[in-house]
């Protein structure tokens, strides 16, 4: 079989299947076709010719052109799915991707707000101009926005996709279609349905299911989101904001408070928890810092023991 097709075909039942996300279909299409690109000019056109060799020379080329470590782990995800969908249909395929080692990535601790960054963005009136301007339907929406991202935790494409009907006043929950199509559950705090409240007042008429939508009644994409979150962080915080910056305070806060990090698993709809106790690291790196500023036998009290001397 040749590359390209058993590429198009194993895109093709992604898409069809819908186990992964558009973003992920999209990504793992670019990294492929790099490397069906890599491979033919090398003379290498059919699956049957790639080795281990070949997939370890086009991780390698990647890798000089100054792709990163944690790139070349997603082109290498590609692989790997590429050919579990190809040993589906002929299980005597040889897989090169078995056996073939990656350097290990550095774990990068996500961007997250302190709790008073966090009230401070949640209030329209933090600015001479917020608290003069009136409360228009763009000014409400974007205030739900932001109350439901770091209310629910949310992912902006799972805040995208919300209706209406997943909003349950009664229980004070929504209902969430996350990664893989895993639906959650997930609270929402009293200051988030006030907000949408005062959002559904004045929302237009247009597309009924779509929660968040435009002066149109058009659906609210996710870029339009992005966008917004990133002025609003800039209005509010002077500083630009992504959506999954609100998602990983929130988790953060929560984990802080609670100290349970199964719940802030089912939180953030984590398929495991390994992927959660990141945000155990996050709470080590904030005693640390707070333990170089206060205490007398830190690295930085020792620089300072002058204050002490004489004292105790």
């Amino acid at each position: 079989m040749l590359i390209e097709t058993a590429i198009a075909q194993f895109i093709e039942t992604l898409r069809r299947s819908g186990r992964a996300s558009p973003a992920t279909i999209s990504a793992y299409g670019h990294d492929l076709l790099a490397w069906s690109r890599f491979s033919q000019q090398r003379g290498q056109t059919e699956i049957a010719q790639i080795d281990r060799s070949s997939l370890r020379a086009y991780l390698m080329a990647e890798r000089s052109r100054g792709v990163a470590i944690r790139s070349l782990h997603r082109h290498f995800a590609a692989l790997r799915a590429l050919y579990r969908h190809l040993q589906h249909d002929a299980p005597e395929l040889r897989n090169p991707v078995q056996g073939l080692a990656m350097p290990r990535v550095e774990q990068r601790l996500p961007d997250w707000l302190t709790v008073d960054q966090a009230h401070m963005l949640m209030r329209p009136a933090a600015t001479p101009k917020a608290a003069e301007a009136p409360q228009d339907f763009t000014s409400l929406r974007d205030q739900l926005i932001l109350e439901l991202l770091y209310s629910s935790a949310l992912r902006v494409s799972e805040l995208a996709g919300l209706n209406l009907g997943d909003l349950d006043r009664h229980g004070g929950t929504v209902r969430v279609l996350g990664k893989g199509r895993k639906e959650r559950i997930v609270p929402v705090g009293q200051p988030a349905w006030a907000a949408l409240r005062a959002y559904l007042a004045l929302r237009p008429a247009g597309e009924e299911m779509a929660l968040f939508v435009n002066p149109r009644g058009q659906r609210l994409g996710v870029r339009s989101i992005q966008m917004r979150v990133k002025k609003l962080g800039e209005t509010r915080l002077g500083q630009p904001l992504h959506p999954h910056t609100l998602r990983h305070s929130a988790a953060s806060h929560l984990l802080q408070s609670s100290g349970d990090l199964r719940a802030v698993q089912e939180y953030l709809g984590h398929a495991g928890i390994g992927t959660t106790a990141i945000y155990t690291h996050m709470d080590y790196q904030q005693l640390a810092r707070v333990y170089d500023q206060a205490h007398p036998r830190s690295r930085r009290g020792d620089q300072d023991t002058k204050h002490f001397e004489g004292k105790v």
